[in-house]
């Protein structure tokens, strides 16, 4: 049997729109029809130019790439919802947990319809073969994690709409750090322990450039997370100590490079006669040349509309629970929410994650 060809639309055509439709050209089944952008630099010939994303419904699309500032996520998102289009969404899911509940609400509404978020790092193949270690048990249950994602700023870095309060809303955290949240909930589940130190140590502007974060779970599992847009050399770090042994993730395929090459070490404790773990075990590592994380992703999306299945990595449920707990992480630190308040920004208040 033939597979459909599915007309794909694409809003925002930046850095992320570009990458998600280099994913699409190695696919045969999905034709861009239209892309949605104020500066349309280097589209494709024969597509359709639009400025306003409402008129691309003309073309009768059955899937939208939302690739535009968190702030317009959630109107974008709801109205395709609506209109009975498919949408894969950009993380992180808005500016807060508000934004993703008008999406939970719109899908909710609209049950046939499926909506994915982006959370890539899942799909890197370092992070799927942890996972599957961690699965099979082998190693024990997880201890606990420690994580480190940050980057050095560039030209202009305090320039960037992600440093927008009101367009990103947050800095570093919710930026770049959610990655790093969204693993330690897949390797550990939910966290309802959050301490936290968020502030701005050199770039100006009302949002943060480092979080420091403490997460703990009710089976006793901490994370411990730095997200830097000070780590003026680049680093992916992800670190899992078990029971038996321990899983290190360093480096993170991307299209900028900057962050090396993707490893995998993985070490299982040799003991002593007395049944003492001995330090410095034997690892072995992999490396990883080829970014597949794209494809894998859009793969997934496609076979889940193709086949009328539910989400099975990133669907809005999970996006909402990941936004929740970075919500919790801001709150955690009152001394950042009091400069919130002189400032005029935006206070969390502890009614909101009832």
């Amino acid at each position: 049997m033939m597979t459909k060809t599915l007309k794909v639309a694409i809003i925002g055509f930046g850095k992320m729109g570009k990458i998600r439709l280099a994913s699409m050209q190695k696919r045969s089944d999905l034709a861009l029809v239209g892309i949605c952008e104020p500066n349309p630099m280097g589209i494709p010939e024969g597509v359709g130019v639009f400025q306003d994303y409402k008129e691309l419904i003309r073309l009768d699309p059955d899937i939208v790439f939302v690739c535009t500032p968190n702030k317009f996520l959630s109107e974008i998102v709801c109205f395709f919802l609506n209109k009975k289009v498919h949408v894969f969404c950009e993380k992180p899911p808005g500016r807060n947990k508000e934004d993703v509940l008008k999406m939970l609400e719109a899908q909710e509404n609209n049950r046939e319809i499926k909506l994915k978020f982006g959370f890539n790092h899942r799909y890197h193949q370092a992070v799927l073969d942890a996972q599957a270690i961690v699965a099979k048990g082998r190693l024990g249950k997880v201890l606990w994690m420690r994580g480190v994602y940050g980057k050095g700023g560039g030209p202009r870095y305090d320039r960037n709409w992600r440093n927008d309060k009101n367009i990103a809303g947050g800095g570093i955290l919710i930026d770049q750090g959610i990655h790093m949240v969204d693993l330690f909930r897949l390797f550990c589940g939910e966290f309802n322990d959050v301490k936290s130190f968020i502030g701005q140590s050199y770039w100006p502007g009302e949002i943060e450039d480092n979080a420091f974060v403490l997460l703990r779970n009710d089976q006793g599992q901490v994370g411990a997370l730095h997200s830097s847009a000070t780590q003026w050399q680049y680093k992916f770090l992800l670190e899992i100590y078990l029971e038996k042994g321990y899983i290190t993730i360093q480096g993170i395929l991307s299209s900028t490079k900057n962050y090396g090459t993707e490893t995998l070490k993985i070490a299982r404790c040799v003991y002593d006669e007395e049944g003492y773990p001995l330090p410095n075990p034997e690892e072995t590592i992999s490396y990883y040349e080829e970014d597949i994380s794209w494809v894998k992703e859009l793969e997934e999306f496609i076979t889940c509309i193709e086949k009328d299945e539910p989400i099975k990595v990133g669907c809005c449920q999970e996006a909402y629970k990941t936004m929740a707990l970075i919500e919790q992480i801001y709150q955690a630190d009152f001394k950042w929410n009091d400069r919130s308040i002189k400032k005029g920004g935006i206070a969390y208040e502890d009614s909101r994650l009832d």
